[in-house]
């Protein structure tokens, strides 16, 4: 493969655009598709809808230079590439791949002869063959005639571009001759190590790393709220615990959220219902800590309206999952608010990464309003912004 070669990425969202742009960057031509003509309309017009550092300067230049365009529909391409949603669905979180088997149907009809088929979607063990053999059962003639390859992302939200480049690859294919195929159109864009494997290993590696930090996580989180009853600074004693030499803590936060962590070890739940015992532990107390940060503003309102004799105007800051980003998908802090909401408190919401002024019905207020017009306040994500909070607004990450 060399820079002739012409790519078809299906989804343009946190993942997809990144990635089309950081590939279009090498000269390469490349088409985003995506099913919103909204986000279409933008990307043509060099301009990005995502909040994500570095990325508009580069989107905007690929576009000025002809190698990136974006489109409703997919066209005829060497290599077409999957980087769409994958939801849960369901009490048991199963894994959804509505999205992923949409996006297959679509590039049916375009593809050919030694295409080089790639799923990004983080997707269950088993995902790609799946979808191999929904491909040779629509086009049998495709059978041994085309590349079919899994290679999961494994970036941090605010640093995509660079982690995208530089990160290390595990690349599976359904057979040898297709890993092979895949590590060679990476070569193309990616300066880390690309690690040979087989799809199904592929799969359960981006599995298994978002598992294992929802794991750590937890014991943040747990620990912070054991930490809270007998009135000791979990941030003082995790720094403490963390000068031994071979312990790290991670710090503890409102809860987990994202596409990722919040996400992934379901599905090795739902496929090992009696086996995957402390993934789905650790999952059930991020999600209670959450749950708890709920409470503790609730029982801060309380004491506020036991004492003036109304209820408080309270301050929420942060909705997205992170820090610095504009991302809201699995967000513990926009799940505060809404139950806030929902139960009839007076709440004055702050993201200083959404631009517009009213995000999934709630209205957002600036830093300054919040301070103002607020009678308690609550820090639930850690932007940059929010370093210079009034120091009564209580913390619920460090």
């Amino acid at each position: 493969m060399d820079k002739n070669t012409k790519v078809t990425i299906m989804g343009l969202g946190y993942i997809g655009l990144p990635t089309a742009a950081l590939i279009a960057s090498k000269g390469i031509n490349v088409l985003g598709v995506d099913v919103q003509q909204k986000v279409v309309d933008i990307i043509n017009s060099g301009k990005i809808h995502i909040v994500e550092p570095e990325l508009d300067g580069i989107v905007k230049h690929d576009v000025e230079r002809g190698f990136l365009k974006a489109a409703t529909e997919p066209q005829k391409a060497d290599v077409f590439l999957i980087a769409v949603p994958t939801p849960f669905k369901g009490s048991e979180h199963e894994p959804d791949l509505k999205y992923v088997d949409s996006a297959t149907r679509m590039i049916l009809p375009q593809l050919e002869e030694g295409n080089l088929f790639i799923i990004e979607s983080t997707s269950p063990v088993g995902t790609t063959e799946k979808m191999a053999t929904l491909i040779f059962s629509e086009r049998p003639e495709l059978e041994g005639k085309i590349y079919i390859a899994y290679c999961p992302e494994r970036v941090l939200p605010g640093n995509v571009i660079y982690e995208l480049k530089n990160n290390d690859r595990a690349i599976g294919g359904i057979d040898e001759a297709s890993t092979k195929k895949a590590v060679e159109f990476y070569r193309l864009f990616v300066t880390g190590d690309l690690h040979e494997t087989n799809a199904r290993t592929a799969e359960m590696t981006k599995l298994v790393e978002n598992a294992s930090r929802d794991v750590q996580i937890a014991f943040a989180n747990e620990l912070s709220m054991i930490c809270d009853e007998v009135n000791i600074d979990v941030w003082e004693l995790i720094n403490l615990a963390n000068k031994h030499p071979r312990v790290h803590i991670l710090q503890p936060g409102t809860g987990v959220g994202g596409h990722c962590i919040a996400v992934d070890p379901w599905f090795i739940v739902s496929e090992f219902k009696e086996k995957a015992k402390i993934i789905r532990t650790a999952r059930e107390i991020n999600n209670y800590k959450t749950e708890w940060v709920i409470e503790k503003i609730k029982n801060k309102a309380l004491e506020f309206e036991l004492k003036e004799g109304r209820k408080p105007k309270i301050a929420c800051f942060g909705l997205a999952f992170k820090p610095n980003i504009d991302d809201l998908r699995e967000s513990p802090a926009l799940q505060v608010v809404n139950s806030l909401t929902l139960d009839g408190f007076d709440v004055l919401a702050v993201e200083p990464n959404v631009t517009i002024k009213d995000e999934k019905g709630i209205r957002l207020y600036s830093i300054e309003d919040a301070i103002q017009k607020s009678d308690i306040g609550f820090k639930l994500v850690n932007h940059s912004s929010f370093k210079s909070l009034p120091k009564q607004i209580q913390n619920f990450v460090n």
